[in-house]
């Protein structure tokens, strides 16, 4: 699995954590995660990540229900629940595909229908207002390894997180900011060529 789908799916993974658990203290936890984020209109975070000793980069995220928008170095990729289309501003192209609600686990799509039966959670450790849950996924044909997930005790945010992949590549992922309340409209999350000039436009689907 590339740097660049290990991202997508890893980011895609902080909205789409909700419906999973094994121990009933790992489960309200998850769960009250999961309500907090569905509670929300809209919502942004920006993150900071780094895969193995590489460079630390920056990114954000934008998402309203079903729909987001996510801004990495160099990428950018919109889903508007209906297509998604990935811009890489190097080349000035973009792909637009289909958006296929089935396709893999952690998509957005599945934000809160998550089948609990598909991870094992547990609990491993409360400490200074954070709690630490690691999961693995039950399915032996599954590309992630372990997940350890870091959330706010008190407001259930995710501050943190860390897939390990199959062949032991990490991945981390730090909140820097977050804003509970993103404020935008439908078409924010469609991608507008008119916003690219002389962008190349792959059609996919």
């Amino acid at each position: 699995m590339g740097m660049k789908k290990l991202l997508y799916i890893s980011v895609c993974l902080f909205i789409s954590l909700g419906t999973f658990g094994q121990s009933s203290k790992a489960l309200s936890i998850v769960d009250g995660m999961q309500k907090m984020y569905k509670s929300l209109p809209s919502f942004s975070a920006n993150f900071s990540y780094q895969t193995d000793g590489s460079g630390v980069m920056s990114g954000s995220i934008t998402v309203r229900g079903t729909k987001f928008r996510l801004k990495t170095a160099g990428q950018e990729i919109f889903n508007n629940g209906k297509e998604v289309s990935t811009y890489m501003k190097e080349i000035n192209e973009v792909n637009i595909s289909g958006f296929d609600p089935e396709e893999g686990d952690l998509n957005p799509a599945k934000i809160y229908s998550f089948d609990k039966k598909q991870y094992k959670i547990n609990l491993v450790s409360e400490a200074a207002g954070v709690s630490t849950l690691e999961l693995a996924p039950a399915a032996k044909s599954a590309q992630i390894q372990k997940i350890s997930l870091k959330i706010e005790a008190s407001s259930f945010k995710v501050k943190e997180w860390t897939i390990v992949n199959k062949a032991g590549k990490k991945q981390n992922f730090k909140i820097t900011k977050f804003n509970p309340n993103a404020g935008v409209d439908d078409a924010y999350f469609t991608f507008n060529k008119k916003s690219f000039p002389g962008v190349s436009v792959n059609d996919l689907r």
